[in-house]
């Protein structure tokens, strides 16, 4: 019984956004990565396996432990911990070292190539890559204004072949998933796909699954350029809910004055979520992307642009009488520097597109939205008169 090693793995999107500003990049790669870690004197017992040559045990930590994650992290962490953040990020054995101008950058890779050979650590110079303006780092281009995709992991994207299974459409979905904040109009592109994901569905290919398929690896090969957050200028957030679901979609403007995306957001509300009113639905939906985007939100000096196709949301701030999760929201806006304003829904897309992603609706059966108050409560039925919408 192994007791589980807690220590947190970064965050690769908080890796990223620590580059921005940066000029100038280094990576390098750790040769052997985990057998560079000796195990502790006397334990090395827990290691052991026996095979026809007889038994053995580990001196040094192996792959495939299921803390060898956490304790080489932290190892890394402990080596560079003053560096961390301000010229370095780590994840595992990949190492960046980043700066703004030439001499801080020679230098920092002095001192961290100094810490290597100070604790016996390797570097595997056929991956080292030095004083670049930019690099591929976890899957991902990026330098100190923009993050792009990998040409050379959307090419597997692109040679994938064609799904003959559930299973297999999973493990393409998974894989294009990592990108779908690079892919405009995500969830319509790959909504066949997804269908073929649901319960007790039959399987079948046809030229609609495949014409998605083909959809979103054509649409990896365009895939946008992200900026990097400025976090002294001016955001733009734009925020959508459905029925099932929310999406937002954080910007700034680029160099041109024109609004670029930064991060893209979307997720399922629950159950009881699901029953709130078409208001309390919207306003949950910029609650979830202000949570999500706190660090780069809260506290802003220049007011940060709430963009909403609710015109109802406008006006939240000087409603006089709020429920109880109202109250809750109105104390957590305290924090932040906001202004809210009316984007009808035809200017609003993107987010509204978020917010309908196929594998956020309703599963079938018991899913529905349900009222808490039993029907002979009510009157009558409301229906909706399309008549009336000149009058409004």
């Amino acid at each position: 019984m192994v007791k589980q090693d807690h220590y947190p793995l970064p965050l690769p999107d908080e890796l990223i956004e620590w580059l921005r500003g940066a000029k100038i990049f280094s990576k390098l790669d750790l040769k052997w990565g985990y057998n560079l870690v000796r195990i502790r004197e006397g334990d090395e017992w827990k290691t052991s396996f026996k095979c026809k040559f007889g038994q053995f045990k580990y001196l040094i930590m192996p792959f495939g432990l299921t803390n060898a994650p956490a304790a080489f992290q932290c190892f890394m962490n402990e080596i560079l911990q003053d560096l961390l953040g301000i010229c370095v990020v780590v994840y595992l054995d990949d190492i960046l070292i980043f700066s703004k101008t030439q001499e801080e950058h020679e230098e920092q890779v002095r001192e961290v190539l100094r810490r290597h050979i100070k604790n016996n650590l390797y570097c595997n110079t056929e991956k080292c890559t030095f004083h670049v303006e930019q690099i591929d780092y976890l899957g991902l281009i990026v330098s100190g204004d923009k993050v792009e995709t990998d040409p050379e992991k959307v090419s597997k994207a692109v040679d994938w072949p064609i799904p003959k299974t559930v299973k297999q459409v999973q493990e393409f979905l998974g894989f294009v998933n990592f990108y779908q904040r690079f892919v405009p109009n995500y969830s319509k592109k790959a909504r066949p796909l997804f269908e073929l994901l649901l319960k007790d569905k039959k399987w079948e290919w046809g030229m609609t699954q495949q014409g998605a398929f083909e959809g979103l690896k054509q649409s990896l090969m365009e895939a946008p350029t992200l900026i990097q957050p400025k976090p002294n200028e001016k955001f733009y957030l734009e925020c959508n809910a459905s029925d099932f679901a929310t999406g937002a979609i954080l910007s700034q403007k680029d160099m041109e004055g024109k609004l670029h995306p930064v991060a893209f957001y979307s997720k399922s509300f629950l159950p009881a979520e699901q029953n709130y009113d078409i208001f309390n639905k919207e306003m949950l939906a910029l609650i979830c992307a202000l949570k999500e985007w706190r660090h780069l939100l809260e506290g802003t000096e220049t007011p940060v642009e709430v963009l909403t196709d609710h015109c109802n949301l406008e006006h939240f701030t000087v409603k006089k009488v709020l429920n109880r999760w109202q109250i809750r929201w109105a104390n957590f806006l305290v924090d932040y520097n906001i202004q809210i304003k009316y984007c009808p829904g035809t200017q609003n897309k993107k987010a509204d597109i978020l917010s309908r992603r196929a594998d956020f609706e309703l599963p079938k059966g018991g899913g529905e939205p349900s009222s808490i108050l039993d029907p002979g409560f009510f009157i009558a039925e409301i229906s909706t008169d399309s008549s009336l919408d000149d009058m409004i």
